[in-house]
């Protein structure tokens, strides 16, 4: 396989062979405002990460949109679609392509009812045309994947073509935990495509694996192969080795990939987030809290799967400035909004997109002593769904806190 040159990114070749590496290749952005299991690579990698200079910088300016957001364009698409199966309701193409427009909707905005939307619509692309069917067939997989039905995404993707198998295929044996499967997987998928997302993937497996030398030289060829005109998938590549960065408390130049993916999508919620991570985690609490307003005022009037994330944030700078009270109303209000997708007891649990191991994490950083059995009792549920390394640390955590040291260290 022919490897792309890294000229374009800057590195010294005597920093490139120090590294040693071939090349052989992931939600969800790496969003949590507690350090995951990553943290633990910081001292051993310090010496070796030089930084970016201008090669996270986007190379393509001259072919920026002056309007960058996506949505307008969406709904446009939606509503052609919708026209479409009004005047002729046996359209099962149009139903598909409706359904993947709701797909990349739901993708874009972070609410949970355009995957229900997708779903549906795919199902009824499909009750028209059961056959040669690709593209509803690729939203039923995804949506389950959204929903943490990995086995159920797996089986779906079988009835895929190549690559998309191969991709649903990382991504799910990665939240499962199935290290050498998705190592295995990612690896076909460069072979396949030397695409960014392919690279992004790779680097992913890699750092779940605990091979940091590996994972930025992959995020490094994923900026190397990046195409114009796809802003979506570029604000979301340096998102995420925005966080591999903060991980490594390269917190600069974490800020700066953020920055970046913002300038080439104003308002992206996951950069949003991962930015006022970064300012709570230097102290800056006015800063951190009016990257929090902006991404609660890029929700429209839904809720996003960000929203807990953005009021768990807004509570620990509360609980930083010395206001218990208003720390413990946000606190609520995310349990709240957790809650109405989390199972009432851990026997009726579903896959949904209800995150057990967000409510799980909240009741553990907000410190009550009464609500450490529960976070145990939902991370128990949660690791028969996902066994990836941010879901293990959290049970760890919730382990630690009821004092069960051993089996924590298990």
């Amino acid at each position: 396989m022919e490897t792309p040159s890294p000229s374009r990114l800057g590195l010294p070749n005597l920093w490139i062979r120090s590294l040693g590496i071939g090349l052989p290749l992931t939600i969800a952005l790496l969003i949590g405002s507690q350090p995951s299991v990553y943290t633990q690579l910081q001292a051993t990698t310090q010496a070796w990460f030089n930084p970016l200079a201008e090669p996270y910088r986007y190379p393509f300016n001259a072919s920026l949109p002056r309007n960058r957001s996506a949505i307008p364009q969406l709904r446009q698409e939606i509503a052609f679609y919708q026209e479409r199966i009004q005047k002729d309701a046996q359209r099962g193409l149009d139903y598909a392509a409706l359904a993947l427009t709701y797909l990349r909707m739901a993708r874009t905005t972070g609410q949970g009812h355009w995957y229900l939307l997708a779903e549906q619509t795919a199902q009824q692309s499909l009750t028209h045309l059961p056959f040669d069917n690709a593209d509803a067939q690729l939203v039923l997989a995804r949506v389950a994947e959204a929903k943490h039905d990995f086995p159920g995404a797996l089986r779906l993707a079988e009835q895929l073509p190549e690559r998309e198998a191969i991709a649903l295929a990382v991504t799910s044996h990665l939240a499962m935990g199935q290290l050498d499967e998705a190592d295995q997987a990612a690896t076909q998928l460069v072979d396949a495509t030397l695409s960014a997302n392919a690279f992004t993937l790779q680097a992913l497996v890699q750092v779940a694996q605990g091979k940091p030398q590996e994972a930025l030289q992959s995020f490094h060829y994923a900026l190397e192969v990046e195409e114009p005109g796809e802003l979506s998938n570029s604000a979301r590549l340096r998102t995420t080795l925005g966080r591999f960065y903060y991980e490594q408390g390269r917190l600069e130049l974490a800020t700066d990939l953020y920055q970046e993916a913002l300038r080439l999508l104003p308002g992206y919620q996951p950069a949003l987030v991962n930015l006022a991570q970064v300012k709570l985690r230097q102290g800056q609490y006015n800063a951190a809290d009016r990257l929090y307003q902006q991404a609660i005022a890029m929700s429209d009037t839904m809720p996003t799967l960000y929203q807990p994330t953005v009021l768990r944030g807004q509570a620990q700078i509360q609980k930083q400035r010395g206001n218990p009270a208003i720390a413990n109303r946000l606190w609520q209000e995310a349990e709240l909004l957790l809650r109405e997708t989390v199972p009432t007891t851990p026997s009726t649990a579903q896959p949904s997109f209800g995150h057990q191991r967000e409510l799980a994490r909240l009741l553990l950083e907000r410190g009550n002593p009464g609500d450490r059995t529960e976070a145990v009792a939902l991370m128990q549920q949660e690791i028969t769904l996902r066994r990836d390394a941010p879901t293990l640390a959290t049970y760890a955590g919730a382990l630690a806190a009821t004092e069960r040291w051993q089996e924590a260290q298990g």
